[in-house]
């Protein structure tokens, strides 16, 4: 469980002390032992799948967020069935990892008896990246839908005034017992937290990213976050980030982009955002499922240089579960802050 530094200014540690560490630092922060697996999942599987910005970075975000009130540490999720194909969880404002953990065992049991279920999940915090659950969901054979919501920060076309978030929604298909394709994309052209990130080192962004509070494009990362985020393909995108509004605050009852708190910022107490999830048996769908999804898989990754989305992700898991991870210098300096 040694660390050491590299010649490139990264510490490395084992998976189980990297997880360690992650854990040391949440209950410090007051997050409960209960609360503190899920979490560290999410950020480990980021750390592993190459997602470097959901991963070590996010963990000072999220512990400054426990000490100032913005994720409830002792958070006790409830759960109530509310169908035989439907449930819904109250997060009690922890994170959203916890209270997916919760239902997904009910979830994956009602899509085994009824070939399709979903859950929804409201008073919860940020919920990491969205294709790590949706992957899980896929793992156990069926098709896994996510959604989830965030604070506004894409205003509609036409307008100046952000309405929803990057709302980003997730689709995991199955083959073979895993996660064939994974498609886990925002509504605006980049996640937000890689406006952050360059926000932090003061590095500029590329034109066509984002806004500033008076509606002109901006390349200046710090301006941009006073902004709003262009949506992927104008009104397209805007459309996407208003259906996940719909499912994850509408129907699952977290609060609506525009009365939600920021994940980034410390103003304001809890977000209160929500999210949904669908599971669907595709066999007992279609009995040809899975020459079908061959079939559609084999024509992309005969062509070359085509990539099957989510492949990237799943390769880097694969090469990175067996080794050490690795955390920038700068990063392990703010972790060991807290």
């Amino acid at each position: 469980m040694s660390k050491k530094l590299s010649t490139f200014c990264l510490a490395k540690y084992s998976y189980s002390a990297a997880f360690d560490l992650a854990q040391e630092k949440l209950m410090k922060s007051g997050n409960s032992p209960t609360n503190c697996p899920g979490i560290i999942e999410g950020i480990m599987d980021a750390e592993l799948s190459g997602i470097k910005s959901h991963g070590f970075p996010y963990l000072p975000i999220y512990c400054n967020h426990l000490k100032i009130g913005k994720v409830k540490g002792s958070a006790k999720p409830t759960i109530e069935k509310i169908s035989n194909s439907s449930l819904k969880i109250n997060a009690d404002n922890g994170f959203a990892h916890t209270a997916i953990n919760l239902g997904f065992n009910s979830l994956f049991n009602m899509c085994s008896e009824q070939s399709i279920a979903c859950m929804s999940i409201y008073h919860s915090y940020n919920c990491g990246v969205l294709g790590f659950h949706t992957k899980r969901i896929a793992e156990k054979g069926f098709i896994g839908l996510g959604f989830t919501n965030a604070p506004a920060s894409i205003a509609p076309l036409g307008g100046s005034k952000a309405v929803v978030g990057t709302n980003p929604f997730s689709i995991a298909v199955p083959l073979n017992g895993k996660a064939e394709i994974i498609i886990d994309q925002s509504a605006s052209v980049v996640a937000k937290s890689e406006i952050s990130v360059r926000a932090k080192t003061g590095e500029s962004i590329p034109e066509g990213w984002a806004y500033d509070n008076e509606g002109n494009v901006t390349t200046n990362a710090q301006e941009a976050l006073k902004g709003t985020m262009a949506p992927s393909g104008g009104y397209k995108g805007f459309g996407t980030g208003l259906l996940v509004e719909i499912l994850s605050a509408c129907l699952a009852g977290g609060n609506l982009g525009t009365q939600a708190s920021s994940f980034a910022g410390e103003d304001g107490g809890p977000p209160s955002t929500g999210q949904f999830f669908i599971a669907i048996d595709p066999e007992k769908f279609n009995s040809n499922y899975i020459s079908s999804i061959k079939s559609l898989i084999e024509s992309i990754s005969e062509q070359d240089g085509a990539r099957i989305p989510g492949s990237k992700r799943q390769a880097a898991f694969q090469k990175n579960q067996n080794q050490e991870i690795e955390i920038s210098e700068q990063t392990l300096e703010r972790i060991n802050q807290i």
